[in-house]
């Protein structure tokens, strides 16, 4: 199945954000002169280290839900993201919308094992609406 991808126009993933960053603790806006093109996607990197360890292992470090809010995609849904709002479980990415008084973590904190799992199911049926 090909699953959509949270892009700008310009096809960058994650608005710019060197995904390994998260990883590392501190997500980092990259810069554009350090990119690495995958699945059709542009990540920018914050450091030729950043850029290395992705190119290594791209799967490891790209957002879960093609970079889309997890929990709206928990309930069929593709909502934007704010890129400094993530957490990370079992070495994945979790990326969330936060924006306007709502943020979307906070309810997936209070169930994150139920949300993850009705994410999968939404993620694999593929059925998801844009919001």
């Amino acid at each position: 199945m090909n699953h959509p991808v949270n892009l700008t126009k310009q096809n960058i993933a994650i608005q710019g954000y060197d995904p390994v960053s998260y990883f590392l603790g501190n997500p980092t806006a990259g810069e554009s002169s350090r990119s690495v093109t995958h699945k059709g996607a542009i990540y920018h990197f914050s450091s030729d280290d950043n850029k290395a360890m992705f190119v290594q292992d791209p799967e490891r470090y790209s957002p879960q839900y093609g970079g889309f809010c997890a929990k709206a995609i928990a309930e069929g849904k593709l909502v934007p993201i704010n890129p400094e709002t993530y957490t990370i479980t079992n070495n994945k990415l979790y990326l969330f919308y936060n924006n306007n008084g709502t943020n979307a973590k906070l309810a997936w904190d209070a169930d994150e094992t139920a949300f993850i799992e009705k994410a999968e199911q939404q993620w694999a049926n593929g059925e998801l609406r844009e919001i």
